[in-house]
């Protein structure tokens, strides 16, 4: 059972996808939002959550005080199901959130945001260079101190970051899953 772990939603189970998604499991999210929480990174934050299967991160994400949280799946049912379960917690933050049915590029081809806490947790088989071009067309639409954070299998490819002008400055590992947070090249900030 997959459900919202903390916040004004704690405890609102989410359904999942019937099959073609991988949702992250309750320990790695604690483990995450524990972390984004300490640095103060959700509260008032403009989320996207690329990849989102059942919306559970941009959802925990809203039910701990983001402002504003877009979920992104270009699966049909996956993207009823993210959308089923925006609702249901948007109900109890009170703050709506948005579902789109898109390929991730198709979605970021348009200038979106600017988002300042941003998931992606591609499928394990997305292309390495699909990954890189899906953060290079992101990009443009962070904000200057925005956190990228990817997850993906312990055995796969850091990402790409140079051609997205990130630079990453924190990995985890949590059994059979890697955490990469990114943030803007400080250097390009200016």
């Amino acid at each position: 059972m997959t459900r919202i772990i903390a916040g004004t939603a704690g405890g609102i189970r989410l359904d999942v996808p019937g099959s073609g998604t991988r949702p992250t499991s309750e320990r790695v999210r604690e483990a995450l939002f524990g972390a984004l929480d300490s640095a103060d990174a959700i509260d008032g934050a403009r989320v996207l959550d690329l990849y989102a299967g059942s919306g559970a991160l941009g959802l925990e994400a809203l039910s701990r005080g983001a402002a504003q949280v877009d979920l992104v799946d270009k699966a049909g049912g996956a993207a009823s199901v993210a959308a089923r379960n925006a609702e249901r917690v948007s109900r109890a933050t009170g703050t709506p959130a948005r579902t789109h049915r898109s390929a991730v590029a198709t979605y970021l081809s348009v200038r979106r945001g600017p988002f300042d806490l941003v998931f992606l947790d591609p499928p394990y088989d997305l292309a390495d260079a699909d990954l890189a071009e899906d953060l290079r067309l992101l990009r443009p639409s962070l904000s200057p101190d925005a956190l990228v954070i990817v997850e993906r299998g312990r055995r796969a490819a850091e990402p790409g970051w140079a051609d997205a002008d990130l630079e990453v400055y924190r990995s985890r590992t949590y059994g059979d899953t890697t955490l990469w947070w990114a943030q803007p090249r400080a250097e390009s900030q200016s």
